[in-house]
């Protein structure tokens, strides 16, 4: 029987996070971005930006976690969430900053292989308490919005659609995206 927990994640993750990010872009983007460009990614340079994550976050309230399934004799890293405050990456084109009690998603990704086993509901879960314990009282994401896997999911645990978007542009190809947010306060769990 597999057992499914989340932990804060340690330097020697990087490479696995790197590894997890490339493949779960790989697969689930595959139709969003060229192909030359996921091809293009590098895993190295991933796990350097993961290793400078862990180990220098910008403050205590910036996050790492992974999800984990063990096995009898296994252990996987399977899925990996990053969040902080609210910065300049969370905001729509012209959009003033957004409140000190704002936390904003980075990265919510579970390699597809490992999928639809709790994984996802677990990482979001241990990323609202810790959004709870540091004072966050609404929480912020950006999504694909070709990306109904991930909207879907959010969704399900009572995230809505904040009325921003923007675009990224993928050497001249605009990728549309739309935040959604989620109250921290409310009495209802959110995961």
């Amino acid at each position: 029987m597999a057992l499914g927990f989340v932990r804060p994640a340690r330097p020697e993750d990087a490479g696995e996070i790197a590894r997890i990010q490339l493949s779960t872009w790989r697969t689930a983007y595959r139709r969003m971005f060229p192909a030359h460009v996921l091809a293009s990614l590098d895993e190295g340079y991933l796990a350097r930006g993961w290793t400078e994550a862990i180990t220098a976050s910008p403050s205590a309230r910036h996050r790492v976690l992974i999800a984990v399934e063990q096995g009898e004799n296994t252990a996987n890293v399977v899925g990996f969430a990053a969040s902080g405050p609210a910065d300049e990456h969370a905001l729509a084109p012209e959009e003033p900053p957004l409140a000190d009690d704002v936390a904003a998603v980075t990265d919510l990704l579970i390699e597809p292989r490992w999928g639809r086993r709790g994984h996802g509901s677990r990482l979001l879960a241990a990323a609202v308490d810790n959004w709870r314990d540091d004072g966050f009282h609404t929480a912020v994401a950006w999504v694909y919005d070709a990306d109904e896997v991930m909207r879907k999911f959010l969704g399900s645990t009572g995230w809505e659609p904040d009325g921003a978007g923007r675009a990224l542009d993928v050497e001249d190809l605009l990728v549309p995206q739309i935040r959604l947010h989620v109250s921290l306060t409310a009495q209802e769990p959110v995961s």
